[in-house]
């Protein structure tokens, strides 16, 4: 008999879960999640090296695109969706392709896991190149989907990452990097949108953010290429304009209604009283990076 996977097989400590009481249930599961941030910890040379190819990457033009199936593909997708409005990336930047298209966001779209020619079609259409990082999410690792696309990857000379629960998935074959989160059998056996989810959602967290920071989206730990959508986050701009530049916020608010809310400029415009689009110069000659800019203004 095929050996299992180890997020297949029966976690020894829940065996009586259904026999239990209802805070007896919440506390093995709780028991079970404290586990999770010590196997992510293994991996965290593995998670930085894997953050340094999508920056790079980033700087070149490229984009980050996750592949998934189920549980796996969602993260990703929720991951990519939420760049945008976290650091004002442009939508195509990085981008979350689950398995069977977005109807398999609510619903279970039957075989789509296993369906190597949905890959093909998921892969092609997005005219993937040399630039792109390519990281494909799996618990198991071993499903035709994401093992395709990895191969496909490796075709277009892509730079690979695999994000798995399983030391022996197959994409890790296909990876530059593979980031291995042992987080063992389920709560209840092979439901890995458990603790795997949870391991896996806490990696593409510090892909993600780790890589904004390295390309100038955050000053300190300001997000300043923050897209103010909404009240709060207009009001979260003017917060972080009025500390960084040390102005009042009514004067963070004023210029940032002059300028569309553009965070950055307003910083630069309000710390050395430029004009906006001298700030966008300066901006623009100093990659983004505020830290950057703040140096070309204090010598000039």
């Amino acid at each position: 008999m095929k050996d299992l996977i180890i997020t297949e097989k029966t976690n020894i400590n829940t065996i009586n879960i259904d026999t239990s009481t209802s805070y007896e249930i919440a506390k093995m599961i709780n028991d079970e999640d404290m586990k999770v941030a010590n196997e992510v910890s293994k991996q965290l040379e593995n998670i930085a090296k894997a953050i340094d190819i999508i920056s790079n990457n980033f700087i070149k033009g490229g984009r980050l695109l996750y592949f998934g199936a189920g549980t796996s593909g969602r993260l990703g997708v929720l991951d990519a969706s939420e760049c945008p409005p976290t650091f004002n990336t442009p939508d195509e930047m990085v981008q979350g392709i689950i398995a069977g298209g977005d109807k398999a966001l609510r619903f279970a779209i039957e075989g789509a896991e296993d369906s190597i020619e949905l890959a093909l079609v998921d892969f092609n259409n997005l005219n993937v190149s040399s630039s792109d990082t390519v990281v494909a999410i799996s618990a198991s690792g071993n499903a035709n989907y994401v093992v395709e696309i990895l191969k496909l990857a490796k075709e277009k000379q892509s730079k690979t990452i695999a994000v798995t629960c399983n030391k022996n998935a197959e994409i890790i074959k296909y990876s530059d990097i593979s980031i291995c989160l042992e987080t063992g059998p389920e709560v209840i056996t092979g439901s890995t949108r458990m603790k795997a989810g949870t391991a896996q959602k806490m990696v593409l967290n510090m892909l993600t953010t780790a890589s904004m920071v390295k390309i100038g989206k955050v000053y300190k730990n300001f997000m300043i290429d923050v897209k103010p959508t909404n009240i709060k986050l207009k009001e979260r701009a003017q917060r972080i304009v009025s500390q960084i530049a040390d102005v009042s916020i009514d004067e963070a608010k004023n210029i940032l209604e002059e300028n569309s809310y553009n965070v950055k400029e307003a910083i630069l415009q309000l710390k050395y009283s430029i004009s906006f689009d001298e700030a966008v110069e300066i901006l623009k000659n100093n990659n983004g990076i505020l830290r950057k800019a703040f140096d070309y203004c204090n010598k000039n």
